[in-house]
């Protein structure tokens, strides 16, 4: 109930979520996150392809494929493929949900995956991410950025569960809120752990303004 509400709100917002990322409308992800997440992956994903998971309108891809990595994107959501194509023609996008990446295989075969600000739901999270240490080859990296689970909890008990309030504080005419999966830290660790990913590194950017850390990156290899 709670992934099929997910999927539904995006296909509901693709257009405005692909305009706020091209005004670069989300102050933490120009002042911090976007380039803490390339930072990451070019300090340990030196060589090989990567596959770019709920790529969105495409953004990573694009950098990445900047820095001259080999690299495709996948998402659930079709208009937001369709813009990521037009966008940038050279990469090869596809249109997957998680479900589907878990049981079908990547489209194509990777050496590392990023998973940008995409892991919000449970059940295909915790789908998604044996089937892809399974799946990675060569170094079989994971890059995980998610929100920092002590920024965003607020004033709620720190503990794993849904939450609602997806598209909160974000400009435009977004509709259909959903509820996401909020984790503890505790709870994100055995979950890599338990799914076959060696936890080499977390990453904590912290947001220049505020001194406050913006995110948590994962840093993993699969076993």
């Amino acid at each position: 109930m709670h992934s099929q509400a997910v999927l539904d709100s995006w296909h509901a917002n693709a257009a405005e979520w692909s305009q706020v990322i091209a005004t670069n409308a989300i102050a933490s992800r120009k002042l911090v996150t976007n380039a803490a997440i390339v930072s990451a992956i070019q300090q340990y994903a030196t060589s090989g392809t990567i596959v770019d998971v709920g790529c969105g309108e495409g953004w990573l891809s694009r950098a990445l494929h900047g820095l001259q990595y080999p690299v495709y994107g996948v998402d659930a959501i079709p208009q937001l493929i369709a813009t990521a194509k037009e966008l940038a023609p050279g990469i090869p996008y596809y249109v997957a949900d998680y479900q589907a990446l878990a049981t079908q295989g990547l489209p194509s075969p990777a050496e590392a995956a990023v998973c940008n600000f995409c892991l919000i739901d449970e059940e295909h999270t915790q789908l998604l991410l044996p089937a892809l240490a399974k799946q990675l080859t060569g170094n079989k990296w994971l890059f995980i950025q998610t929100l920092h689970s002590t920024m965003a909890n607020g004033s709620q008990p720190y503990k794993t569960g849904w939450r609602s309030g997806s598209w909160d504080g974000l400009p435009g005419h977004f509709t259909q809120p959903y509820q996401w999966y909020f984790r503890t830290l505790e709870s994100w660790v055995s979950l890599l752990v338990s799914s076959g990913f060696q936890l080499v590194q977390v990453l904590e950017p912290l947001h220049p303004e505020t001194n406050l850390p913006a995110s948590y990156i994962f840093v993993c290899k699969a076993l």
